[in-house]
């Protein structure tokens, strides 16, 4: 039977930021779905790329030893196919209330019918929006495309989880245009945003050595999630060191990658053990804003 309790944070505790699951209809049909939805298909139009179900994470998370994760949609173009994940999403969370917290997702160019279904979805529990790409939509129109959404986000206290990428180094199925300058025009038009930018903000913590991006990114947090693909182990402490530690969160992008493969990374280095706890779960628990209860167990 898989954990479904609370975990008791006087222990060491994982919170994994950054996992996708599929209802198990999108994962036995996914030739249909890639022929749907562009989004999709830039992931996952090749066989090996890995799609999960909610009990193949939660079986994950107990091999591995992560107590609770953040489940998230991918950048689906269509409506619909967003709304048939958020429904798997809402699911998972009634099941696993203990275990798991939602994203969910829209279709930037749905318009009243995407803040509609966030809507539901908040209703339901969801903690936040993503992983949205914005690089799948003009960069000059990307801001506005992203404007209700982002808004949205604001005035419900959600977080926004963005895709972002390198724009050097080498490629891979997904990689897209989600660059540091495409993702600081975000950062600069929604300074009140809570914003997760994935896989390390594509090297957007670098920058802030300038006084000005730095003072940019005060609501702006990075996960780790594909680092093992990305970057050398050390950029925990590099980036720990950029953008201070309270901003870096542990996320696998399970499937992608086992979950334990990060642990085993992260506890090599040589960290602050404080350091350690605030990447595996206490900056996560304090953006979700998990209660004193929640925390202990």
């Amino acid at each position: 039977m898989p954990h479904t309790q609370p975990p008791c944070y006087n222990r060491a505790v994982v919170i994994d930021f950054h996992t996708h699951i599929v209802p198990p209809r999108v994962k036995q049909h996914r030739l249909e779905y890639t022929q749907a939805d562009r989004g999709f298909a830039a992931v996952f139009s090749d066989a090996k790329a890995k799609l999960a179900t909610v009990d193949e994470l939660i079986a994950a998370m107990d091999k591995d030893g992560v107590d609770m994760a953040a489940m998230l949609g991918y950048s689906w173009r269509t409506q619909a196919l967003c709304v048939e994940v958020n429904d798997g999403i809402l699911e998972a969370i009634a099941r696993f209330p203990h275990r798991l917290v939602g994203f969910c997702t829209a279709a930037p160019d749905s318009g009243d019918e995407a803040l509609k279904e966030l809507e539901r979805c908040v209703r339901g529990g969801a903690k936040g929006v993503g992983e949205i790409r914005p690089d799948l939509m003009p960069a000059e129109r990307a801001v506005q495309s992203i404007r209700p959404i982002a808004e949205f986000c604001v005035r419900n206290n959600l977080i926004l989880l963005t895709h972002t990428s390198e724009p050097v180094g080498h490629q891979y199925a997904g990689k897209g245009n989600a660059t540091p300058g495409l993702i600081y025009s975000l950062v600069t038009a929604f300074p009140d945003l809570q914003m997760v930018c994935a896989h390390w903000g594509g090297g957007l913590p670098f920058y802030a050595l300038m006084p000005e991006v730095k003072d940019a990114l005060k609501n702006v947090y990075f996960d780790t999630a594909a680092s093992p693909f990305l970057y050398r182990p050390e950029i925990y402490r590099q980036v720990s060191g950029l953008v201070g530690e309270g901003k870096v969160l542990f996320g696998s992008d399970y499937p992608l990658i086992p979950q334990r493969r990060y642990l085993k990374e992260i506890n090599a280095q040589t960290l602050p053990a404080g350091t350690k706890e605030r990447i595996l779960w206490r900056n996560a628990a304090g953006l979700l804003g998990m209660t004193q209860s929640e925390t202990d167990g």
